[in-house]
């Protein structure tokens, strides 16, 4: 029998620094639940505000998979592998932060806000040598349809990490239905709502609230309001 666990928007972890306004379906930095640690290998899902000009100096990560979707606005990166890259909405970035890696993240503009999720996953590989990618999708792919924008393999569709998880995304009209059926045996999926509502297996949800299911083989949606725009991320539920 399928199992859930709902994360109402309202109820996640908060942190407002006057230049970057965070909110952790996790905990992270300084919010702490011992419920809310990961989902699976799902370590953090931060829905980050970051306002013009501001940003995150250089700082390390290691053994860790780092994928950022920009919402609104662009984000521009530097790391120790000499990336220098700007995203925006449209595009998915990851960086493999393997044996270790520094970065930094601004926002590329003075005079906008950058809306960002910042994703990070627990690799299936210790050690590996650090990477970065970045690829830019066609939004107009998404919908009605879940579009993948991520998967273990390099040659497969969007961008690929060291871990057996897909993710996808979709606008969707109001009333559609479809069932997104789970990659692999063994993962669960875990749905974000980045706006609108819609309801899986029974649960409704709304802007930013996120609902994990897993010992199940599929989830069924339905959405209830017009552009609703649903991230999935299907991963392996043991760590």
């Amino acid at each position: 029998m399928a199992q859930f666990v709902l994360h109402k928007g309202n109820t996640r972890g908060h942190a407002n620094h006057g230049w970057l306004n965070a909110h952790h379906t996790f905990s992270f930095a300084n919010y702490h639940d011992p419920e809310r640690m990961h989902f699976g290998v799902l370590r953090v899902l931060n829905d980050d505000s970051i306002d013009g000009g501001m940003g995150f100096g250089t700082h390390p990560h290691d053994n860790m998979e780092i994928i950022t979707i920009p919402l609104e606005g662009a984000l521009a990166h530097k790391d120790s592998l000499g990336t220098s890259s700007v995203i925006q909405h449209g595009d998915i970035q990851v960086m493999s932060a393997g044996t270790g890696v520094q970065h930094s993240e601004f926002n590329a503009n003075a005079d906008q806000v950058v809306k960002l999720l910042q994703i990070w996953l627990f690799p299936n590989k210790k050690n590996v040598t650090p990477r970065y990618g970045q690829i830019t999708l066609d939004i107009a792919k998404r919908h009605n349809n879940f579009q993948q924008i991520l998967s273990p393999e390099p040659d497969d569709a969007g961008v690929w990490i060291h871990q057996n998880a897909w993710f996808s995304l979709g606008t969707f009209d109001e009333n559609f239905e479809t069932d997104y059926q789970i990659k692999k045996q063994g993962n669960g999926v875990y749905a974000f709502v980045i706006k609108g509502s819609v309801t899986i297996d029974g649960h409704e949800l709304s802007t930013r609230d996120g609902l994990g299911v897993w010992d199940t083989d599929k989830i069924s949606l339905k959405f209830n309001t017009p552009d609703t725009e649903v991230l999935l991320m299907d991963v392996p539920m043991e760590l």
